[in-house]
């Protein structure tokens, strides 16, 4: 008999993986102009052993990388973002704030604790003007692209 889908499950349209196939699964995200690119440790998009793993959209525009990421019921002062030139790490903890016995609970899907995830980024960014803003749950994480091509004139100066 097939067991009953998670809301989770029917929402995402994630599968079960029994626990015997768990090592041989691989998944695939489709980050890259919605190509798959691999397995998810060469995708370049990972959470942290032990963490809840962020659901992200990361897409481009001509001038920016933008990462979306729901945090409903995290304060922004508990998220921590650290940007290098080609990776981004989005981490933080959402805390319950009542407790209620188990014996309580109907159903329990949401999820309490520490998250992360690291995503490569497909370009270089500069990292000083990155910004990053949370409205509502919704976190954006902004990226301007490094502009490879910019150029500016280095002055010379007499040391004689």
């Amino acid at each position: 008999m097939r067991e009953k889908r998670s809301f989770f499950e029917r929402l995402t349209g994630a599968i079960r993986v029994p626990d015997d196939m768990e090592e041989e699964a691989e998944v695939t995200i489709g980050v890259n102009g919605g190509k798959s690119m691999g397995s998810l440790s060469e995708e370049g998009i990972e959470a942290e052993p032990g963490d809840g793993e962020l659901m992200i959209d990361v897409y481009q525009t001509p001038t920016d990388i933008v990462i979306k990421t729901m945090v409903p019921g995290v304060r922004p002062e508990d998220l921590d973002i650290t940007i290098t030139r080609d990776m981004v790490t989005v981490k933080g903890k959402r805390e319950i704030e009542r407790t209620i016995s188990q014996e309580n609970y109907f159903h329990k899907e949401l999820y309490w604790g520490s998250f992360s995830r690291t995503i490569l980024l497909p370009q270089e960014v500069e990292i000083e003007e990155a910004e990053a803003v949370e409205k509502h749950g919704l976190l954006i994480v902004r990226l301007p692209k490094l502009d490879k091509h910019r150029q500016s004139k280095l002055r010379v100066r007499n040391n004689g």
